[in-house]
């Protein structure tokens, strides 16, 4: 029978041909599996291989940057100086800075009007008043009154009678001078020795004249204070002795210029300025109370 007797199968391999493995088995017998080759296997990850070969494929990969239309919303989201380009940022910081050294010039040279007279304003005062007027006119004052540029020291002397009759008359005593001999290394001077005798003064200056008559209603009142007060130290100093009385006190003042500092080619006169007041009179029990 020929070829095409043999019906659809005729092109295919029957069991038990040569190119069959199997086929070249007897009859009745059974291929071992484990004699096929076991498959490969992949060595085994460990830390310091490197990323885990499966690892990439869990990791998300990152979106890309907006390089078109979308580069608009990340601009937008920059604010400041950091939202305008390098050549505007540079002109705003020049801005700045210029409106910061003019602030700080205004600043000083208001400053400079309004404090008292020292050696910058009588130098440049010019320049200041130029600055000033008329736009960024004061009416107002640093300092009122101004610091105290002068050394004031208050001195007394007294008539004593003595115990036979007689009388003398002390030296000068420097209250101020004994008022700082105790406040120097005092860390907690009191208010007696800081303030009584100097607002005595001061009383007294502003409730008189140059020629020591009073003005107003409490002329008589600070020139009763001070007497009291320049009475009370003398007690202290022991300016009578056993068996004297003092009967008349003098107050004056010794005022001094501050001198300026070396760099300044300020020049104030050296010589001391002194104020005398007249004699005044003490009571018995003023002086009894002044020694009590």
């Amino acid at each position: 029978m020929d070829t095409y007797d043999k019906g659809p199968d005729a092109g295919r391999e029957q069991p038990g041909g040569s190119d069959d493995p199997v086929s070249r088995l007897p009859e009745g017998a059974t291929r071992d599996v484990s004699e096929d080759p076991a498959p490969t296997q992949a060595p085994e990850w460990s830390g310091t291989d490197g990323p885990h070969p499966e690892a990439s494929a869990l990791v998300e990969p990152e979106p890309a940057l907006p390089t078109g239309p979308g580069d608009g919303e990340a601009a937008a989201a920059r604010t400041g100086l950091t939202a305008i380009s390098l050549p505007y940022q540079i002109a705003a910081v020049l801005a700045l800075a210029v409106v910061a050294v003019v602030a700080c010039v205004h600043l000083g040279m208001v400053f400079l009007h309004v404090a008292p007279a020292n050696t910058v304003t009588k130098k440049h005062g010019t320049a200041i008043d130029e600055w000033i007027y008329p736009e960024f006119e004061q009416n107002w004052k640093l300092f009122a009154p101004n610091p105290l540029q002068q050394n004031i020291d208050v001195q007394v002397r007294a008539d004593v009678r003595t115990g036979d009759g007689g009388e003398r008359t002390t030296g000068w005593y420097d209250l101020s001078a004994l008022d700082g001999a105790a406040i120097d290394g005092n860390p907690l001077p009191s208010h007696t020795q800081q303030n009584e005798l100097r607002r005595a003064w001061d009383f007294y200056v502003a409730s008189h004249d140059a020629q020591n008559r009073p003005v107003g209603l409490r002329g008589a009142l600070a020139e009763d204070y001070l007497r009291r007060v320049v009475a009370l130290r003398l007690g202290r100093e022991h300016a009578a002795g056993h068996g004297e009385a003092v009967e008349r006190v003098q107050v004056r003042s010794r005022t001094t210029n501050v001198p300026p500092p070396k760099w300044s080619d300020e020049k104030v006169p050296t010589t001391p300025d002194y104020r005398e007041l007249p004699w005044w009179s003490l009571s018995a029990a003023e002086w009894t109370g002044a020694n009590a």
